[in-house]
């Protein structure tokens, strides 16, 4: 009799390890088995506050994972539960229960992009900010001035202060802290430029660089006419002229300003009529790249006083304003007298 019941608990045992085994293994082949076959990725949101077996649930709701309570206790008994962490995730067609929870586990959240262009004003800038759905949108019926204080910049004019590029977020960013990023890479940029600027240059202060650089970057698309445009600037105000560039005007006209400048508008006194003003407006009047700032610290040092647009996106350039006139009648000639034709104006300064 004792001989038998050992023989039942040998066999016993035996039948519970093949069980362990085949248990293991069908658990080991499901944590390594493709879970979704969708054929395009699935984005799923994990709350703060929620727990693993809810996402997992959801997950199956979805269609996304098998066996939802398998996967729940795997990541309990391995204490991987406990570090999921909440965000938005992109999952991919195939992946795996393993493959899921290392997604969940690591944060690999989804992040989104946002692009501020060079040239861009600053209500440009907040246009595109509320259009970003999964920002947090913290600067709605803020003026101006608010949001500057809030960003913790006070009596600062936002024109300018804000470096253009793309910039990631993750659901549930707000679009002050994007601001404060893109506001603390312009300064970054500028001191680096700054630090590096010609000598003799007409500027007191790294912010009159960023007024030149913003008049550069509205004048010309074309990379390889920066330097040559910030040196008709810097010598002419060098020399006491007026800088008479068509942007800073339309800059000063604001919402009155339809699109078609004329000669009128040239008499218009604003504080960046720079037709009428010596020197350099008080703000910039755009978001500035880096290629602009440089070229404004590193003018090119020819000669030239004047430029006209050709008429296919570059400058002709001329050292007197005889040259200048004639460049005009043959580059403008067409236009309308009552129009503005060209930057600086066709006209003696003094």
């Amino acid at each position: 009799m004792r001989f038998l019941n050992k023989t039942v608990f040998f066999w016993f045992i035996i039948l519970i390890s093949i069980a362990i085994i085949l248990v293991g293994y069908g658990f080991s082949r499901y944590l390594r088995t493709p879970s979704f076959q969708g054929n395009k990725p699935v984005v799923v949101e994990l709350l703060p506050g929620s727990t693993f077996a809810q996402l997992a649930a959801e997950l199956q709701r979805k269609d996304v994972l098998k066996h939802a309570s398998w996967l729940t206790l795997y990541a309990v008994l391995t204490s991987q539960a406990r570090r999921v962490k909440a965000g938005e995730y992109r999952v991919e067609p195939g992946i795996t229960p393993l493959g899921l929870l290392r997604l969940f586990t690591e944060g690999k959240v989804v992040s989104y992009k946002i692009t501020f262009v060079e040239g861009w004003r600053f209500q440009d800038m907040l246009g595109e900010l509320e259009k970003q759905s999964k920002l947090k949108h913290q600067l709605v019926g803020l003026s101006v001035s608010e949001i500057m204080q809030s960003l913790g910049y006070p009596n600062e004019h936002p024109e300018g202060r804000f470096f253009p590029d793309s910039y990631r977020y993750v659901a549930g960013n707000n679009d002050l802290e994007i601001l404060q990023r893109a506001y603390q890479k312009l300064q970054q940029v500028l001191q680096q430029e700054w630090l590096q600027r010609d000598p003799d240059l007409p500027y007191e202060s790294p912010y009159e660089a960023l007024i030149m650089a913003s008049i550069i970057e509205k004048e010309t698309g074309v990379a390889q006419e920066r330097a040559r445009i910030a040196g008709v600037f810097v010598r002419r105000l060098q020399k006491g002229m007026r800088l008479q560039t068509d942007p800073t005007v339309i800059y000063g006209l604001g919402e009155s300003y339809q699109g078609n400048l004329r000669r009128k508008h040239l008499q218009q006194s604003t504080p960046y009529n720079t037709y009428m003003i010596k020197g350099l407006p008080p703000t910039p009047i755009a978001m500035v790249g880096r290629e602009a700032i440089n070229a404004a610290l590193h003018p090119n040092k020819d000669s030239s006083l004047y430029f006209v647009a050709q008429g296919d996106g570059t400058h002709f350039f001329s050292d007197t304003l005889q040259q200048h006139i004639k460049a005009v009648q043959r580059f403008q000639v067409r236009q309308r007298s009552d129009k503005y034709r060209s930057a600086p104006e066709p006209v003696n300064p003094e």
